[in-house]
Formats: structure tokens, C-alpha cells, sequence
């Protein structure tokens, strides 16, 4: 699963650097056009949320991968070290159990016929696919989460 989490989160920092360019590129050729040629994209606003959309997707769930979310430990830092990683354990399974509910909930929002014809108002893109941003950033979060829960437990059996 450890292996399977790396590859994952190797396309994702490629998908990141790749979209934040994008995103880069997007809004400044959108400020040289409105303010230097006086003739706004229409499309560059659309196009700059719809990267932003993905990016934190992506990044959230990098986040999750590397343990880098935000947090208040202090309560942590006073409780025993059993007491703390059993805390730890209840907490990457809810965690888990709640990416899961809205993975499935975004699945099927996604397959919905709603979705499935609309279309963005300027590029008249399918909106499945900046839609597609929160299944997918949430499977592979769950995926770098039920990871890090196999690591967790692997630690403890080897101490």
C-alpha cells in the first residue's frame, strides 16, 4: 500500500507543479490583455477556478499523505503515549470512514444526469471534469490516509 501511496503522490506533485503553472500562465496573460490590450479574456476567469478547483484537491490530499494539516496537538502533548496513539488510530478511521461517505456521495453527484449535460457558461466545458477534481482528490486521499494507518500499526509492531 506504501507503494502504491508513493506513485500517487508522485503524479500528484507533478499534476501540482503542472496546474499552478497553468494557473500562473492563465492569470497573467489574462492582466496583460484586460489592462495592457484593453480586451478581457472571458475565458481566463473560468479557466484560473477551475485549476484552483484541482489544485486543492490535489494538494489537500497531499496534505494527508505527509501529515502536514493544519492542527491544535496541545491537548495531545499531555496525554499518555497508549492513550495518544489509540486516539491517533480512532482518528485516521473516522477520517477514512468520512472520505469514503463523500467519495460516494460525490460518485454518484457526478453520474447524476444534472452533471452529466451541464456545461460551463464560457468554454462549454463538461462539468464532469472540474467535478471530477473531488472524487478523485478524495480517493487518493483516502488512499494516502488507509497508508499511513498501515505505517502506524507496522511502527507499533515493530517497537
Amino acid at each position: 500500500m506504501k507503494a502504491i501511496s508513493y506513485g500517487i503522490s508522485k503524479i500528484e506533485r507533478i499534476l501540482a507543479v503542472i496546474l499552478m503553472f497553468c494557473m500562473a500562465v492563465v492569470l497573467a496573460v489574462a492582466v496583460v490583455f484586460r489592462y495592457l490590450l484593453q480586451s478581457p479574456l472571458s475565458w481566463a476567469g473560468e479557466v484560473s477556478i477551475f485549476l484552483l478547483i484541482w489544485i486543492s484537491f490535489i494538494g489537500g490530499s497531499l496534505g494527508l499523505k505527509y501529515k502536514s494539516q493544519a492542527s491544535v496537538t496541545i491537548v495531545m502533548e499531555f496525554i499518555p503515549d497508549n492513550i495518544r496513539k489509540l486516539i491517533s488510530v480512532i482518528g485516521h478511521i473516522f477520517m477514512l470512514l468520512f472520505l469514503l461517505i463523500l467519495i460516494f456521495y460525490s460518485v454518484n453527484w457526478i453520474l447524476s444526469p444534472s452533471v452529466a449535460y451541464q456545461k460551463s457558461t464560457t468554454l462549454l466545458l463538461p462539468m464532469w471534469i472540474p467535478y471530477m477534481a473531488v472524487p478523485l482528490g478524495l480517493s487518493f486521499a483516502a488512499i494516502h490516509l488507509f497508508s499511513n494507518l498501515i505505517d502506524f500499526f507496522r511502527k507499533d509492531e515493530s517497537q
